[in-house]
């Protein structure tokens, strides 16, 4: 049985959660709003976020009411997974919950979803299996950028990909993006891993967008400052990789 008045949410004592979440379960949108500004407000996570992640396990493996628990679950674990937050071993003895949320979000990924619904559950299940960086990377690829450092001249290089364009440029503060140049897409075939395993999962499930726009994230950019190439994924990750979880050799550390 959790004391939740021990534990602490993102505004202060978390007496009112199990409230929230029993309200959120009959579909109460108003709750479930206040549950997301609770337990993952812009990604504050918290020893309230940590102790919810059960019970939204077990709402999520309904299908007629769990996509909401699966949603706020997948952003609790990224949170949980790229943040400092002074809980590691509590994050760890999580593994088991998460494993059966990874189980869950794979059933439902699946092909006929629209887009959104498609794109969250994937970044869920990036969470779940101990990937952050992916979870946060992923985009609709309508109107995405990311920043990056470059490798060769350390110029700080915007990459575009979307409606309006597919480049990597400078981004000055009152001209906006300057020296655009165009990316260098990946051919599909030459995809490697995370790259290769979520085109594979978007082409399988027929995401064309999601697929099209994986390969110019896992694709190669010039420098505008330097003219140098380089990957795109391989500095976006550099820059912003959280360190890797094993859910499974931390969980068994703490089995006697």
């Amino acid at each position: 049985m959790i004391d939740w008045s021990a534990l602490n949410d993102a505004y202060g004592p978390a007496d009112a959660i199990p409230e929230m979440i029993e309200r959120a379960v009959y579909g109460d949108q108003n709750a479930i709003d206040d549950l997301w500004h609770h337990l993952c407000h812009q990604g504050t996570i918290t020893s309230a976020s940590i102790a919810a992640l059960p019970r939204l396990a077990d709402i999520a493996e309904n299908p007629s009411s769990g996509e909401w628990a699966l949603d706020l679950a997948g952003g609790i674990a990224a949170g949980l997974l790229q943040r400092h937050h002074g809980a590691d071993e509590e994050v760890a003895r999580q593994g088991p919950v998460l494993a059966r949320l990874r189980t869950t979000a794979t059933a439902r990924l699946a092909p006929g979803l629209p887009e959104p619904a498609y794109l969250g559950l994937l970044r869920s299940l990036l969470a779940f299996e101990g990937r952050p960086l992916w979870h946060t990377a992923l985009d609709d690829f309508a109107d995405a950028f990311y920043t990056v450092v470059c490798p060769h001249c350390r110029a700080s290089v915007t990459i575009a990909i979307g409606q309006y364009g597919c480049y990597s440029s400078l981004r000055d503060w009152d001209l906006g993006d300057i020296h655009q140049v165009p990316l260098r897409p990946n051919r599909p075939d030459n995809l490697t891993g995370a790259g290769q395993a979520l085109h594979d999962l978007a082409e399988r499930d027929g995401q064309t967008r999601l697929a099209w726009g994986l390969t110019y994230l896992f694709g190669r950019a010039e420098c505008p400052d330097c003219g140098s190439l380089f990957e795109i994924a391989e500095e976006y990750e550099a820059g912003n990789a959280p360190s890797p979880w094993d859910f499974g050799r931390s969980h068994a550390r703490d089995t006697p």
